[in-house]
C-alpha cells in the first residue's frame, strides 16, 4: 500500500468516495489479480439466510454476491489456499 502523507478518518473517507473522488491512493492493490477465468455456479440457500446475508450487505454498503465472494476469500486466506 501506498504511503500517505495525511491519513483520514473511515468518516472522510466515505464522504470522498461518496463524493466520487479518486480513491486510488488509499487502497491495497497488492492482491488484486486480473485475468482470472470466471465459472459461473449456482446455489441454493433457505430464505432466512439470504436475508441474514443481505442485512449485513447493506449494513457495509455491498452487493450480496460480493459479500459472499469476500466471506470465501477471507476463508481460504485462512485456510492458506490460493
Amino acid at each position: 500500500m501506498k504511503k500517505l502523507k495525511n491519513k483520514i478518518t473511515t468518516e472522510q473517507f466515505d464522504k470522498s468516495f461518496d463524493n466520487g473522488d479518486d480513491m486510488g491512493d488509499f487502497l491495497d492493490t497488492k492482491k488484486v489479480k486480473t485475468n482470472r477465468k470466471i465459472q459461473r455456479i449456482n446455489i441454493d440457500f433457505p430464505a432466512s439466510f439470504l436475508k441474514k446475508i443481505d442485512e449485513e450487505a447493506t449494513k457495509i454498503g455491498v452487493a450480496r454476491t460480493a459479500l459472499i465472494k469476500m466471506w470465501l476469500a477471507e476463508r481460504l486466506e485462512k485456510l492458506n489456499l490460493k
